[in-house]
């Protein structure tokens, strides 16, 4: 994986449905790809990426207090979950997103999605089939 130039403050918030550990490795089988998603993560936190991970289950203040992650659950329910934050914008809600999606989210400056924009403010016009 190519190094990211961490000379600006680079941010990754995980907002994981609720389970009993985030890693993949709890419960009757391994989940690979929470797996990968934990690995990648500690591959981002060795290049400087500030990395930062909640569970519903164990940390529901931290879903309500941040506005865009309220906004899509509000939405959609537990049906929004994971979201995935890179610097404080929607990359990927309902899904995990690949590697290279967040690397280059790192390293491109990003426009919110469309559906961030309403949500963002802490009220949330999106229904079913998008978000107004």
């Amino acid at each position: 994986m190519a190094d990211l130039d961490t000379t600006l403050t680079a941010s990754i918030s995980v907002f994981d449905p609720p389970m009993c550990c985030s890693t993949g490795l709890c419960g009757p089988s391994v989940d690979p790809q929470l797996l990968q998603v934990a690995r990648d993560l500690r591959r981002f936190e060795a290049q400087g990426v500030a990395v930062e991970r909640f569970n519903l289950a164990q940390q529901p203040d931290a879903f309500v207090q941040q506005p865009k992650v309220a906004g899509l659950m509000q939405a959609f329910g537990e049906k929004a979950l994971p979201v995935i934050l890179i610097n404080g914008d929607i990359l990927a809600y309902g899904r995990y997103p690949s590697r290279e999606e967040m690397t280059t989210a790192l390293k491109e400056p990003r426009e919110p999605e469309q559906a961030a924009a309403p949500c963002a403010d802490g009220g949330c016009d999106c229904g079913s089939d998008g978000c107004n």
